[in-house]
């Protein structure tokens, strides 16, 4: 059972900054599992406790504990990974891991199956390739995303920021490395400051924190469903400046109305010199207004629409010192993926593959630990699952294409659908999955397109994801087209989002299979064919037409 939000509370301010009692619960030789409290703890050294849910039934009547084993989440600012480390992280899955690599819609890599006796070799592994996990979960700032697609200066300065970012809002508590580094040279660690925790303070945040960077016109990081975003604006000599997004996220509890997903506001322009004292006072802010006695109402969106965006925005100004100017113009065209090759401003090629679900394993892991052993490349990880194998010398390009095509790694022969479809992990190892999403999604996304070539649509562009519960790590509520876990082989339906990231979607659909699902999309598909006007998404159309509304009074009516 998991502890209440009080209980949570209790377990971070007696942890000893972190520390817990992770140190004796992975010597427990008993058990694959840890202490229940650590469990909490552990999230923010970036690692999940699982079990397989499909053996779980079978293993209990056979009277054997879960079979407990855990994912691991690097801390990979704008998601740029080295080929030498693109190589140990392979090794690590390989050896500790479930044999595969996942790419998370936060830029990050996961790792899957690593049992306990395994998890510290796993993080000393980590830290030999200049990697780690600190704070890639828990009630902290998690991983800071940037776009994978800018080049140039641009590039260079939203990957900065993401660094800098992620650095300077790290947890300052020296356990991580005490558990699973020795001490990292097994030297006395420095006596801890007081206090320990400058910007976070005994009980860290009540819940967690997410920051994204966007470049426009593109808007794949979906800017507005984080707690805290900049949108980068742009000058003749590169960024000038960003407009700061507060208070969007996208968790949800079901049958509870209290709870919402939520755009973030736009609240005023910055320097770049400012950007990290605007991004600590809001998340200090946040750690003393946040709600710590519900973790449902725990976020910074709950936290603005309670206390009031002006009396925010004036409270982040006091305590940074940073005067917001007006907000600059900006336009975001898409929130999708730019796929094939590209050329960069010094002559470098860019190459951006698709993984579906972002999951990696087999020949395409072969293929890819191929290109990183043999051409002088860096991979950076897209927040849509998908891969940029970037700064390719000219050199290289056809031996590359020909391992991606033989990897089936392009996009040829893949529906517009398929190519920019998300889904979350979900079952079997998500302890809160409702239903499939991940192993679910390519019948999903056959069953869309089934009915769009019906209608003469199979060209459509169409933003379709998937996630195993309403809690929203896929960003479903974004989507042109969304179905959102409600129990075993059931599912909300979501229609109405831009192909922008910048409006949500509504619920027309509670409960219902995959194929109810295709069905319902199936007359909205031969509405839409009749009567869209040119160049119109699915999206806008939805709303233009009042489906939401529209479709509660057919169905009512028995239509």
């Amino acid at each position: 059972m998991s502890a209440t939000p009080a209980d949570v509370e209790a377990i971070k301010a007696r942890s000893k900054h972190l520390r817990g009692t992770l140190k004796e619960s992975l010597r427990d030789g008993v058990t694959g599992a840890i202490a229940a409290d650590d469990t909490h703890i552990l999230k923010f050294h970036g690692s999940y406790q699982q079990d397989d849910r499909d053996v779980r039934e079978g293993r209990l009547h056979s009277k054997l504990e879960p079979l407990y084993s855990f994912m691991l989440r690097t801390r990979l600012p704008g998601g740029v990974a080295t080929a030498q480390q693109w190589l140990i992280l392979d090794e690590l899955a390989r050896q500790f891991g479930d044999g595969g690599l996942r790419l998370t819609t936060r830029q990050a890599f996961q790792l899957h199956g690593v049992v306990k006796a395994e998890l510290k070799h796993t993080m000393e592994g980590l830290h030999r390739a200049l990697l780690d996990t600190l704070a890639a979960c828990g009630d902290v700032n998690r991983n800071v995303m940037s776009p994978p697609h800018t080049d140039g200066p641009v590039f260079a300065a939203t990957q900065k920021l993401a660094a800098d970012l992620s650095q300077h809002l790290l947890p300052h508590s020296t356990a991580y490395a005490e558990v699973w580094l020795d001490d990292v040279l097994q030297t006395p660690p420095a006596p801890e400051p007081v206090p320990v925790e400058p910007i976070y303070g005994e009980r860290y945040l009540p819940r967690k924190f997410k920051i994204a960077i966007a470049v426009p016109p593109d808007n794949d990081v979906d800017v507005f469903a984080h707690d805290l975003g900049f949108i980068a604006v742009v000058g003749d000599d590169g960024v000038v400046g960003y407009n700061v997004v507060v208070g969007g996220g996208m968790g949800v509890t079901h049958g509870d109305d209290s709870t919402h997903a939520r755009l973030g506001d736009v609240i005023g322009f910055v320097a770049p010199a400012d950007a990290l004292a605007v991004a600590e006072a809001v998340v200090t802010t946040q750690r003393d207004w946040g709600n710590r006695e519900s973790r449902r109402h725990a976020r910074l969106k709950y936290t603005i629409e309670r206390r009031g965006l002006d009396a925010f925005v004036a409270e982040v100004e006091a305590r940074s010192r940073v005067r917001f100017a007006p907000v600059r113009p900006y336009v975001f065209q898409t929130n999708g993926e730019r796929f094939g090759w590209r050329t960069g401003v010094d002559g470098r090629r860019h190459l951006t593959v698709h993984v579906m679900s972002g999951r990696l394993r087999g020949k395409a892991l072969d293929a890819l630990r191929h290109i990183a052993a043999t051409c002088a490349v860096t991979f950076r990880l897209t927040p849509n699952q998908n891969l940029v194998i970037a700064d390719v010398a000219e050199a290289d390009v056809a031996a590359i294409d020909a391992v991606v095509e033989k990897a089936g790694l392009g996009v040829a022969g893949a529906s517009p659908r398929k190519r920019q479809a998300l889904a979350c992990v979900a079952l079997p190892t998500c302890t809160l999955a409702m239903a499939e999403a991940e192993r679910v999604l390519p019948a999903v996304v056959g069953s869309i397109d089934g009915v769009l070539e019906k209608h003469g649509l199979k060209d459509l562009e169409l933003h379709v994801r998937v996630t195993g519960c309403p809690n929203g790590c896929a960003r479903p509520y974004l989507a042109e087209v969304a179905l959102v876990g409600k129990g075993l082989g059931t599912y909300n339906l979501h229609v109405g989002g831009s192909r922008r990231g910048d409006r949500l979607n509504e619920k027309i659909a509670d409960n219902i299979s995959v194929d109810a699902a295709a069905a319902v999309l199936d007359d909205l598909c031969g509405r839409y064919r009749a009567d869209a006007q040119p160049e119109e998404g699915f999206g806008d159309w939805c709303v233009r037409a009042a489906v939401a509304s529209s479709f509660v009074q057919r169905t009512e009516t028995g239509l």
